[in-house]
């Protein structure tokens, strides 16, 4: 029986990419023996050190991010993995499948999906959760470095020591043995010494057409 493997995944739920390469993770691991550990990281605290080098888009679109970074971090810190789990596909439900984009209407409904306390909701406009949001969203960059940006995938490799990638990015998210042979792939250089980088342009946008609402 082959050996059930830990994949540590880190997410902005605000990241269309992130969700759409977590909703793989989650095909692949019903083909193959993984359980998935689910971590949050944020695009703003990566980009916050140089935020006057970006597009002013993208900086003004980051402080919006925050809200449910925040509501992720309380949730991982008082519960369990499979609830932040729960919670992480309902954001993503109402983010990029139902184009919710007002942190006051997709939280809350979010929040609901998952069977959580509607109250959770508050901690989107505090720092509470802050320090340990940034001691989660360090410790997968800490794997991968500062040049990339969310999903982080890590495993185990063969010599126990936990080595990370940026992505995959991928669209749409594959299905079935599809799914299963991608992980082949992805846990093969992931665990290769020395490997660093596979890329290509992308020519299209994230297409979630082949996800249901859960």
């Amino acid at each position: 029986m082959a050996e059930t493997k830990t994949v540590d995944f880190w997410f902005d739920p605000a990241c269309p990419w992130a969700w759409m390469t977590s909703r793989w993770i989650i095909e692949a691991s019903k083909l193959r023996d993984l359980h998935i550990r689910w971590n949050v990281m944020s695009l703003y605290v990566l980009n916050e050190p140089h935020l006057d080098e970006l597009p002013d888009e993208y900086a003004e679109m980051l402080p919006g991010t925050l809200p449910a970074v925040r509501v992720a971090t309380a949730v991982a810190e008082q519960y369990d993995n499979e609830t932040l789990g729960r919670l992480y596909t309902a954001l993503g439900n109402q983010i990029h499948l139902r184009g919710v984009k007002d942190p006051e209407e997709f939280i809350p409904a979010a929040l609901e999906k998952a069977g959580l306390p509607a109250e959770l909701a508050g901690a989107a406009e505090t720092e509470q959760w802050d320090e340990a949001l940034k001691a989660s969203h360090h410790r997968g960059i800490g794997l991968v470095g500062t040049d990339v940006g969310t999903p982080v995938v890590a495993v185990e490799n063969d010599e126990g020591e936990r080595v990370g990638l940026f992505g995959p990015v991928v669209t749409p998210a594959p299905q079935g043995e599809a799914a299963a042979k991608l992980w082949d792939g992805v846990y093969a250089v992931t665990t290769t010494p020395g490997f660093y980088e596979l890329k290509r342009t992308r020519t299209k946008g994230p297409d979630f057409g082949n996800l249901a609402l859960d």
